[in-house]
């Protein structure tokens, strides 16, 4: 199955996406920060990202779900900064601290090109919201050259469906964290009490446009919505509301990574609450939510982190 965008790009209609991305920069409104500010002109908002998205490091990687990972890794790019900066963020030295260089659209699109040719079986944008017209402008280069593969949008949750729908037809794969259900606790974490009225309307936009999860004979994911939710300690997470809203709302039948891999980064040391690693008995209450709330397709890892808490 080759990538949803390809469509569009034949159909001449990909052009249209990547100058309305751009205008979009011209007073940032990309995301919920809603920063104002014209990038096309130098400036930067809370993602301090201007006109060049700025990427860290791409390679093919093996520690996502497995429907992604499959044989030969999912082809990772990761992009500088974030529009969330969690306190507790496992990826400081990226997202805070902006490691990385700036790349233009041919150069992104050799990126995507070089993980294809080594045989990924998706392209991956990790944290892409801040820079979704910078990726839009290098699928042309990317496309011209063989690109073919799905294409997986692996952000942290706070979008802007409007946003959103700039990439319709175009991501095949969307992969949000659903981190926070109270608007308190997401205040408190990122800065962003509107979290969770954020997450809740981009997973319905993202479900309306790929649906559930899809794969091949093989077990290779080529279209739908993954969402992850990381537990946390204290049950501050909300994991309750989380996996009910998903099973009403969205689908039962949603694939969702429940995940157990907290530990303190950052400034969590800083904060008492989360200033630990989670229990056993945490991460068995939120796996007996999730049950309760009816889902159905929960990533099959959890069992590995039963088995070592049980040991």
């Amino acid at each position: 199955m080759e990538g949803s965008y390809l469509k569009l790009w034949r159909q001449g209609k990909l052009e249209e996406r990547i100058h309305r991305g751009l205008q979009w920069m011209n007073r940032c409104t990309l995301c919920p920060r809603l920063c104002k500010v014209n990038r096309n002109e130098g400036e930067a908002g809370y993602c301090r990202t201007s006109r060049q998205a700025r990427v860290a490091s791409y390679g093919p990687h093996f520690g996502e779900e497995r429907p992604l990972v499959g044989q030969k890794g999912s082809g990772a790019i990761f992009f500088s900064y974030c529009n969330l900066g969690c306190v507790f963020c496992q990826n400081q030295e990226i997202s805070h601290g902006g490691e990385g260089v700036h790349v233009g659209p041919e150069t992104l699109g050799d990126i995507m090109i070089s993980l294809q040719e080594r045989g990924c079986h998706n392209i991956n944008f990790v944290t892409p919201t801040h820079v979704v017209p910078q990726i839009l402008e290098a699928l042309p280069h990317a496309i011209e050259k063989g690109l073919k593969i799905p294409l997986v949008y692996n952000c942290g949750g706070y979008e802007r469906p409007a946003a959103l729908k700039l990439l319709e037809g175009i991501v095949d794969l969307y992969m949000p964290d659903f981190k926070f259900w109270d608007a308190h606790v997401a205040e408190k974490l990122c800065g962003a009490s509107d979290y969770p009225e954020r997450a809740r309307e981009s997973l319905l936009e993202m479900h309306r446009q790929v649906g559930e999860l899809q794969w091949d004979e093989k077990g290779v994911a080529q279209k739908g919505l993954l969402v992850r939710h990381l537990v946390m300690p204290e049950g501050l997470a909300g994991t309750e509301g989380i996996v009910r809203f998903i099973a009403e709302k969205i689908s039962p039948r949603t694939y969702v990574n429940i995940m157990s891999q907290y530990h303190p980064c950052g400034e969590a040391w800083k904060m008492p609450e989360i200033a630990r690693r989670v229990t056993g008995p945490e991460f068995e209450a939120a796996l007996d939510a999730a049950a309760r709330a009816g889902l159905e397709r929960l990533d099959d890892r959890y069992k590995h982190w039963v088995d070592i808490y049980m040991e």
